[in-house]
This record gives C-alpha cells, sequence and structure tokens, in this order.
C-alpha cells in the first residue's frame, strides 16, 4: 500500500515541475525534459551494466534469492518447472531429470544410479516455487506499468527484487527531480502512515491483551463467587454441627447429680456412675469451644475429675485420634466427597426457614456425608485370622481358586476352582484351629474345572456351580451328590446365580453369548436371553424375582427386567475392556469389575457411572469382587486384596499375599518372574470378615480392624 501512496507522489510531483517549466520557459522546458530522460537513460545504462555484469550463467539474474539452488535445476539452470526428488535426494525438473535418465541412468549431481520409477513428486518444492513464481510476476507488471507511464524504463533490468529494493530504486532515480517541499511533502505522508501503523499495531496488541485479561478477571471472579458459596455452606453446616454436639450435652445427665450419692447405692452402682461421669467428660472434652472452632487440637487421652486417666477413656480417645489421623491422611478425597454429597445445596442455595422446615434440606446431604466419613474412618488395616490351602498336593501348580461363597447363614463357606473340587469348610472350626491345617467337611468333584458357584438362599445344603464345559450343576452339599445337570450352553459357562426371592430359580452366563434361565423343577432351560458378545457375570437384584444384571465383553453391564427380554431396562456404558463381575450393593446400586483396572458404581435408575474405584491392576484375569453393602473388595493382579469404601473412590487399604511355590519352583524361579495374582473374594455378609484366595491356591480368612 505504501509502494503505491509513493509511486503516486512522485507521478504528481513530476508532472506538477514540468508544467510550471513549460509556462515558464518551453526551451528551457524542453532541455530539462530531455535531461530528465537523459537522467533515467544514465541510470538505466548503469543497472543494465550492473546487471549484466552479475550474471554468472547464462540467463541467471545476479540476486541474492536467485542463487539459491532450492529454485534452480542443476541441469537447466532455470527455476524448477514441476519438482521432482530423486531417491538420492536431489531435485531437478521433471523434464530434465527424465532426458537425463534415458541418456545415462544415473543422477547428475551424484551419480547414483536411478531408474524412472526412482523420481518422486517434490510437492513442498513445487509449492515454494510457485509462490515465488507469482511475486516475481507481480513485480513484473508494476514494473511495466511504471515504465508504460515514461517515468522508470529499464531495458532489461531484473525486476526479481524484493519490495523495499524497488522502492529505494525509485527514489533514488527521482531523486534528483526532488524539491525540499517535495521531500517535505513525502516525509509527511511517510511520517504519518508510520504513525498510522504504529498505532495500528499497537491498539491489535493491547486488545489481545485486554482479552486475555478480560476473560481471566471473570474466570476468577467466577472462583470467587463459587468459593465464597462454599464458605458460606460450610459455616452453616458448622452450626448445624454445633447445634447437634450442644443437644447432647444439654441431654446428658450433670455432673453435680451423678456425683450425689446415696446411702443405698452399691458398690456395682457407685462404678457405673463413676464411669458415667468419665464418658460426659469425654463428651464435654469433646465439645468446640467458640475459640476453637479454626483450630480443633486433638487429644490422644482424656482424663476425668479425679485427675486419673481411666482405660475406657484412652481407648475411646485413641480411637478418635486415630480416626483424626486416617480423616487427615485422605483430606483431598473427603472434600471431594463432601461437595459431591451437599452439590443440590451448593447448586440451589440456602432456603429459608420459610421454604423448608428447619434446615431439613441441609441436614440429607450432611447426614450422607456424615456417615461416609465414620465408615470410611472406621477400619485401618487387614488382619489375617486364618490360612488355608485349596489344593493338598504340593506338586501341583494349577490351583487357581476361581470363586468362594458363603451360605445363607453364614456358617459355612465353598471354595471352587481349576482343581475341579468343591470344597466346603466350617467357619467356625477354622477359625478356632491353632494350626493352619484345615480339612473340608464336604467336598464333591466336578468333571470339568468350575468357574463359579452359588448357594440357595433356602435350602441349607444346596448349591449350583458351573464350569469350564458349559454344564450347570446342582449339588446336594449332605450327600456329596449331583441333584440337577443342565447342558444347553455351547461354550464354556463363567458364571451361575441362585435368585434370593425366587428360590427355584437360577441364571448362568456363557461364551456362547446367552443368559440361560433354569428352575429346579424342570430339566431345561425355562427361558434364554440373546447377548451380543460374551457373557462373563451374571446377578440377580437381591430383592426382586425377574431383575438380572449381566457384565459382557461388550465392555457393557446390562440391566433386564425378565418379563421382558427384548429390550434392557439399561445399558450402563463406560468400561473400556470386558466386563468380568457384576454385584449388588443393594437393591438399587451395581458394582462392576472389569480388566480396565477400574471397578464402577451405577444406580438402576441412572445409566451414568456415580463413581469409578481405581488403586488395584486388573488387565487380564479373573480377580474376584464381592460387597457388604458399604464396602467393596476385589483383588488384583499384584497379588493383592484391595478394600474400597462406596462412597470415595481411593482405596482403604489393601492386603499383599506372601508369594508361595511349590516345592518343585522353589528353587527354579525369582521373586520378579512371579505372576501370582488374587483370584477370588467373598465377604461374611453382617461382619467385617472376607475371605480371598490367590492363583496359587492360598487362602486367607482376613478381618477389618
Amino acid at each position: 500500500m505504501y509502494f503505491k501512496i509513493i509511486k503516486c507522489i512522485l507521478r504528481n510531483i513530476i508532472q506538477l515541475r514540468r508544467k510550471m517549466s513549460a509556462i515558464n520557459d518551453s526551451n528551457l522546458g524542453n532541455d530539462t525534459t530531455a535531461g530528465s530522460s537523459g537522467g533515467i537513460g544514465e541510470y538505466s545504462d548503469r543497472m543494465n551494466k550492473q546487471h549484466h555484469s552479475a550474471n554468472v550463467l547464462h540467463r541467471i539474474s545476479g540476486t541474492l534469492e536467485d542463487k539459491n539452488n532450492d529454485y534452480l535445476c542443476p541441469i537447466c539452470f532455470e527455476v524448477i518447472d514441476e519438482a521432482h526428488i530423486t531417491r538420492c535426494g536431489h531435485t531437478f525438473c521433471y523434464r530434465c531429470i527424465v532426458k537425463s535418465l534415458e541418456a545415462n541412468g544415473r543422477c547428475p549431481k551424484c551419480s547414483y544410479t536411478l531408474t524412472q520409477q526412482d523420481i518422486f513428486p517434490n510437492f513442498l518444492l513445487h509449492e515454494l516455487i510457485s509462490k515465488y513464481k507469482t511475486r516475481i510476476k507481480g513485480l513484473a507488471e508494476l514494473g511495466s506499468s511504471y515504465a508504460a507511464d515514461g517515468k522508470h524504463k529499464l531495458g532489461n533490468t531484473d525486476l526479481s527484487v524484493p519490495p523495499h529494493d524497488g522502492l529505494r530504486d525509485i527514489i533514488a532515480a527521482e531523486s534528483a527531480n526532488l524539491t525540499l517541499p517535495d521531500v517535505n511533502v513525502m516525509l509527511e505522508v511517510l511520517t504519518q502512515r508510520k504513525h498510522l501503523l504504529e498505532a495500528e499495531t499497537c491498539a491489535a496488541q493491547n486488545k489481545l491483551l485486554h482479552e486475555f485479561l478480560k476473560h481471566l478477571l471473570q474466570q476468577k471472579e467466577e472462583q470467587k463467587n463459587q468459593l465464597q458459596k462454599e464458605i458460606a455452606l460450610i459455616k452453616r453446616d458448622m452450626d448445624e454441627v454445633e447445634n447437634i454436639l450442644r443437644d447432647v450435652q444439654n441431654k446428658c445427665p450433670k455432673v453435680e447429680d451423678l456425683k450425689k450419692s446415696s446411702e443405698n447405692d452399691t458398690a456395682h452402682v457407685s462404678a457405673i456412675r463413676k464411669e458415667m461421669i468419665g464418658l460426659i467428660d469425654i463428651i464435654d472434652s469433646n465439645m468446640v469451644k467458640p475459640n476453637e472452632k479454626a483450630n480443633i487440637i486433638s487429644n490422644d487421652t482424656f482424663i476425668n475429675p479425679t485427675g486419673s486417666k481411666k482405660q475406657n477413656d484412652y481407648a475411646i480417645g485413641s480411637t478418635l485420634a486415630t480416626r483424626r489421623k486416617r480423616m487427615h491422611a485422605h483430606f483431598d478425597d473427603f472434600v471431594q466427597c463432601y461437595f459431591d454429597s451437599r452439590a443440590k445445596e451448593l447448586l440451589l442455595g440456602h432456603k429459608s426457614q420459610s421454604q423448608s422446615d428447619s434446615w431439613q434440606g441441609t441436614s440429607s446431604g450432611l447426614d450422607v456425608f456424615r456417615e461416609n466419613l465414620v465408615k470410611f474412618s472406621r477400619y485401618k488395616s487387614l488382619r489375617p485370622l486364618a490360612t488355608l490351602n485349596y489344593s493338598s498336593d504340593i506338586f501341583n501348580n494349577s490351583t487357581i481358586v476361581s470363586s468362594i461363597e458363603f451360605d445363607k447363614d453364614n456358617e459355612f463357606f465353598a471354595i471352587a476352582g481349576v482343581t475341579k473340587r468343591i470344597k466346603v469348610f466350617d467357619y467356625s472350626a477354622v477359625i478356632r484351629d491353632t494350626v493352619d491345617i484345615h480339612y473340608p467337611c464336604v467336598e464333591m468333584v466336578s468333571s470339568s474345572k468350575i468357574s463359579c458357584v452359588s448357594w440357595n438362599s433356602f435350602h441349607k445344603g444346596m448349591l449350583a456351580s458351573s464350569d469350564y464345559e458349559g454344564t450347570v450343576t446342582v449339588w446336594d452339599a449332605a450327600t456329596c451328590q449331583r441333584t440337577k445337570t443342565f447342558q444347553e450352553h455351547e461354550k464354556r459357562c463363567w458364571s451361575v446365580d441362585f435368585n434370593d426371592v425366587d428360590t427355584k430359580l437360577i441364571a448362568s452366563g456363557s461364551d456362547d453369548a446367552r443368559v440361560k434361565l433354569w428352575s429346579l423343577n424342570n430339566d431345561h432351560s425355562v427361558a434364554s436371553l440373546e447377548a451380543k458378545a460374551n457373557v462373563c457375570c451374571v446377578k440377580f437384584n437381591p430383592r426382586s424375582s425377574c431383575h438380572l444384571a449381566f457384565g459382557s465383553a461388550d465392555h457393557c453391564v446390562h440391566y433386564y427386567d425378565l418379563r421382558n427380554m427384548k429390550e434392557a431396562l439399561c445399558i450402563f456404558k463406560g468400561h473400556r475392556k470386558a466386563v468380568s463381575y457384576v454385584k449388588f450393593i443393594n437393591k438399587e446400586e451395581i458394582v462392576s469389575a472389569s480388566t480396565d483396572s477400574q471397578l464402577k458404581m451405577w444406580n438402576i435408575n441412572n445409566p451414568h457411572c456415580l463413581r469409578s474405584f481405581v488403586g488395584h491392576v486388573n488387565e487380564k484375569n479373573f480377580i474376584g469382587l464381592t460387597t457388604d453393602g458399604d464396602y467393596v473388595a476385589c483383588g488384583s493382579e499384584n497379588n493383592a486384596l484391595y478394600v474400597y469404601y462406596k462412597g470415595l473412590s481411593k482405596q482403604l487399604f489393601s492386603y499383599k499375599f506372601d508369594a508361595v511355590r511349590s516345592i518343585l519352583e522353589i528353587q527354579e524361579r525369582r521373586e520378579e518372574d512371579l505372576n501370582e495374582f488374587v483370584s477370588a473374594v467373598c465377604w461374611k455378609q453382617m461382619s467385617n470378615v472376607v475371605v480371598a484366595a490367590n492363583s496359587q491356591g492360598t487362602i486367607k480368612i482376613l478381618e477389618l480392624v
């Protein structure tokens, strides 16, 4: 743009000077015009001489840009036309290299043997040369128009020069014809243009900076508003908790009343009074004082009014201190859990007393978090109670335990796996034994490797099993005999489950992509549900006779109403690999395990994942899954058992199995070569005991403490 402005100014100045010279003196004007033409002619001659002296090869211009070999063909020394590159890395015109190869079959640059199949289009260089030619053409047209006006015509002057060089040449050529006023006019125009360009550049830069600062301010204002809402919510919850503590304190008997002893009090009554005084003192010490709201100090021991330490006081205090330590160790997780449980209140804002009944809307979310906090901090580790071995053959390596299940009364538990045996142990007897040498009270032998077992919730000694041949078998544990055998699956059967409501109904899932339903009253399946991929696990809803969930190799959990098997009630999507286990936490919540090393929790009324549990390793094996309604346990491929609480994604704790080898391998295999994993887990319902087994047949009975 500025090039055109300068050109226009020069044209106007020259025309004005010509008119003034013609009016004053026509002869002088002619001479001046001739002199001017002669000046231009001399400049043209000078440029031609420089141009010709700069040529080093025929038809090659002398500018530095044209001397760049990236644009010149080494054969014809012209700007490359249809750039092609050889296998040896040199670029030529397509016609030139074809002719050269037809003549001698070698690269003109390095003599590398080539054929026409060894040349390829150089698209990048071709694009650069096209842009280069377009720029040269534009400059040539500009020079032609300038020469046509009679201002500047150079015979064979090279026009392939940068724009700023052309402007400098034009100004140099016309400088002899410019007077001081002409120069001042040009300087004024250029100065204005310079200021305009500087202002435009400065405005663009500061506009960008302003947009950034505006967006940053908006973001921080939103964070500030969100933080203020969170602070207000936390303060309201603190006030509510303090009100609860005050109510508890007010309901307790006064220490003065308890100290008043009667003549009729026995020693036992006096001891009870002292114990109650100690408990009241503990409650008082746990009260939040006004000056302690910002800094709550934990005490490991609590002192009664007499100054002596009671043993139960110490136990309660130490338990509280231990829970506080666990709370602070997982503080960030609890923060996330707190705001998740209070999300509704945080989003909608605090309801006034007229809209809700005395904090009712606030209490629900706070109660949920209180329950999560207490249950998560209740236990700190797993303590082994007993150890069993699935196989008594010390030379047998194939001892993977596939399934562990407690019966309906939690008195007996069955263990099954690849040794084709179902072993039933008496839980109480195993715990009482002082030596870890335990024998099953019942043992049943299958014809194939067993994948899963399930106890009947009504008949004490009845259990079902599935095996690798696709057979579903019903056993009577009292007689160790088969009572039913179903053989309709075409491939390996992975899972079997008794219905807890309709106790005669059995479901099984197989690699033949079918879920089959069986009845103890029939010899054949009563229904079949077709899946789109291998079925790895099946589980009835514990509170329904007609609702069933199954996991599949299509990475999904499917939930069906068996009264309408044409379409699933809900399909839960989120796993990245096959779903290996499905368990019901309660009648509405499901937890699933997958070989993507994740557990996921779902609600049957919501297709989206509620929570993901991560920490364990599971990429290829069945590792077991169990729940007691609050806690979830699963195995891992690092030979450890992992325990989660359903309210938090982070693991509660883990228990590592010892690496136990058979006699033949003790000397041969090293620790890093071991490939053991926890393969089965089962919770003893209504207790804090979990049973786990690994791929080496080691079974551990563990207690949460």
